[in-house]
């Protein structure tokens, strides 16, 4: 299947909590607004992390690159776009961009295997979860 170049944003408005002595966000909340948008990507896309669960499966993050190129700070709001970059057999890879208007901010990726619940191993994606992932606004 070929990849949309669609992604899906998600807003935060940086908290003071977030950021450190040198008053910018702590490099530390950058993978966990990657999980929040990601999260967000897959409700947008109907796909259910609950139900993989009951259904026996996980998602775990192999992989988690970032990388930072400006500064955000304390009352920013910044956007993460999210979008599926690579997708088979039992692997996702995901990509982020953090951006502030127009100014990207950060960029990442994650690398994801879908393994049994039970016994840790790789399972390749069930075609109808597979096609939320890669599913664009229109279909």
């Amino acid at each position: 299947m070929e990849l949309s170049e669609e992604t899906v944003v998600w807003r935060t408005r940086v908290r003071y909590a977030e950021t450190d002595q040198m008053g910018v966000v702590h490099h530390a909340n950058y993978p966990i607004w990657f999980e929040a948008s990601r999260s967000e990507f897959c409700r947008k896309r109907g796909i259910d992390y609950g139900q993989i669960e009951r259904d026996g499966m996980l998602l775990p993050v192999l992989e988690l690159r970032v990388r930072y190129l400006q500064p955000a700070h304390y009352e920013d709001e910044v956007e993460v776009h999210t979008r599926v970059i690579e997708i088979r057999r039992s692997l996702l890879r995901i990509q982020y961009e953090v951006r502030l208007n127009e100014t990207k901010l950060a960029e990442g990726e994650t690398l994801q295997m879908l393994v049994s619940k039970a016994t840790f191993k790789p399972v390749r994606f069930p075609p109808e979860i597979a096609a939320l992932f890669l599913k664009t606004s229109e279909g």
